[in-house]
């Protein structure tokens, strides 16, 4: 099945093949996804069948939107998908760039829209197994913790957010982890 995601082509925001991109490292639309309960972030392992960083932990969900899809939407869309979590508002946090190898020759160059939603721990979370193997509730000062001491465990793109846009996407939360 072939996805088209916006991306950018010689400066003109246009529908581009979501592997293309990734090949040629082309800017392109992403949205992510942190559920938090108190001080706890939602993560996610990614599925062994991913084509790029396989097995390896990041925020609760993430994806590109459709061409012309809003970007809440997406938001939405991609918990219900991801992890079948639904009737949860995100709220938008923080919206970034940045361009990351991740691995096997493939580039995410991405602008992204970040979503946080306010869930509780029994949340009923149903992980799709084509695209997650696991999920996992993690402290925040656990997670950065974790970061730290064993990068290799995360995707690029997470470790980007913790090191570069912790405080705007996390608030309080990263403030006081790293006290």
């Amino acid at each position: 099945m072939t996805i088209m995601i916006p991306a950018w082509v010689k400066g003109t925001l246009t529908p581009v093949e979501k592997l293309e991109a990734h090949v040629k490292g082309l800017r392109h639309k992403a949205v992510s996804v942190f559920v938090l309960a108190g001080d706890a972030v939602l993560m996610q392992q990614r599925a062994l069948c991913k084509y790029h960083t396989p097995g390896l932990w990041t925020n609760t969900c993430c994806t590109h939107p459709a061409w012309e899809e809003d970007p809440l939407d997406c938001a939405m869309r991609r918990l219900d998908e991801e992890i079948g979590v639904t009737g949860l508002t995100p709220e938008h946090r923080h919206h970034l760039e940045y361009r990351a190898d991740v691995g096997g020759g493939l580039t995410e160059h991405e602008v992204v829209e970040v979503y946080v939603a306010q869930a509780t721990r029994d949340l009923s979370v149903t992980p799709n197994p084509e695209e997650v193997m696991a999920v996992e509730w993690m402290r925040f000062d656990a997670l950065r913790a974790a970061v730290a001491e064993t990068p290799e465990r995360f995707t690029p793109w997470l470790r980007i957010y913790l090191a570069e846009h912790g405080q705007k996407i996390f608030g309080d939360l990263a403030t006081l982890s790293q006290r």
